[in-house]
């Protein structure tokens, strides 16, 4: 019994930091299997399989080693006029992650958890946020959307601009297949 014993005292115990980390690396498999956001140049993004229910990519920003993008439905929530459900990504291209910062699901993060919450309290929160983003790009992928569904589109005037007012930007796709954007003078 105490050989058995000894056995399980050698298997180390994963921290909810480590898990955490382990959701984000998930997840980062995850997107870039199904849409390659590093590759895509700064704009707003459909993806359409023809079941009327519409995905948005918005590339906000592209940094060196981060995206910062917007996943949502094509969806507004009638009290806020917010997409919903919406989550804000940040993919770290060379630690091979991808972060839920903000999901909305009817509720702000503030409105869940309170303004200065306890750490224990965020890492909980995140790791929601974040186990819940890999359910849905799971059912995103498992729904058939993908590079070939992806396509770049202007700004639709019916939903928020995610990179705030002054964006004249489109993104358009050039011969070589690759992703550009183009800005309009004002």
């Amino acid at each position: 019994m105490t050989q058995s014993a000894s056995r399980f005292a050698r298997i180390p115990k994963l921290s909810r930091f480590g898990w955490l980390m382990g959701l984000y690396a998930e997840n980062h498999d995850r997107l870039t299997r199904m849409f390659a956001p590093a590759e895509l140049a700064r704009g707003t993004y459909l993806s359409d399989i023809g079941d009327g229910l519409n995905l948005r990519l918005d590339v906000i920003e592209q940094h060196r080693y981060t995206t910062e993008m917007r996943l949502t439905y094509a969806l507004l929530d009638p009290l806020t006029g917010e997409p919903d459900p919406s989550a804000y990504l940040r993919l770290y291209h060379d630690a091979h992650q991808v972060e839920a910062t903000h999901c909305y699901i009817g509720r702000r993060w503030q409105d869940v958890i309170g303004m200065y919450p306890p750490p224990a309290e965020v890492i909980g929160h995140r790791m929601r946020m974040n186990t819940f983003l890999g359910k849905w790009l799971e059912y995103l992928a498992e729904r058939g959307h993908c590079m070939a569904t992806l396509r770049p589109v202007e700004h639709d005037p019916a939903l928020p601009d995610p990179h705030g007012p002054g964006f004249a930007g489109t993104a358009k796709k050039v011969g070589d297949d690759r992703l550009t954007t183009s800005l309009n003078s004002r």
